[in-house]
């Protein structure tokens, strides 16, 4: 029981963070035995920001390795945040906090997106960078959305 305890705590102590919907995808190499290699783009909402989505696009790797999961995909992605509606704030937000993560090899390396508040400017920014266990990657992106009033489209 106190380990059970135990564990519901630390679920409830992990941050909530978005899950990612699949938009498309296409083939970038042929695999005669597995799925192909391809370019997967996929859709999330802000859990802590109401109004925004981001669209993200990555490399998955096909073949056998990557239809068992074991194959690790690369680390580039490319990310586009926008304003779906009004902007609303869920509690405060934290420069550096991980609104998205998955996982991109077996283990030890993941892709995720961090947001930050640029208060001057009032917009918010949105990277997307791969970590490893060991050593990282350098390649990332970055976008950023203003904080705009949500005017609704007239019918």
């Amino acid at each position: 029981m106190r380990m059970a305890k135990g564990l519901l705590g630390l679920l409830m102590a992990l941050p909530l963070l978005a899950s990612a919907e699949e938009i498309g995808q296409v083939s970038t190499v042929f695999k005669f035995v597995g799925p192909n290699d391809r370019i997967v783009v996929e859709a999330f909402d802000d859990p802590k920001v109401d109004g925004v989505t981001c669209y993200l696009s990555r490399a998955k790797t096909g073949g056998v390795k990557g239809g068992l999961g074991l194959a690790e995909d690369r680390a580039e992605a490319s990310i586009a945040c926008r304003q779906v509606g009004p902007i609303k704030f869920k509690g405060d937000l934290k420069d550096g906090d991980e609104v998205f993560k998955e996982r991109t090899s077996l283990v030890f390396k993941t892709m995720q997106v961090v947001r930050f508040l640029d208060k001057k400017r009032n917009t918010l920014v949105y990277l997307v960078y791969s970590d490893r266990l060991i050593e990282g990657s350098p390649q990332n992106a970055v976008t950023a959305i203003p904080i705009l009033p949500w005017v609704p489209v007239q019918q």
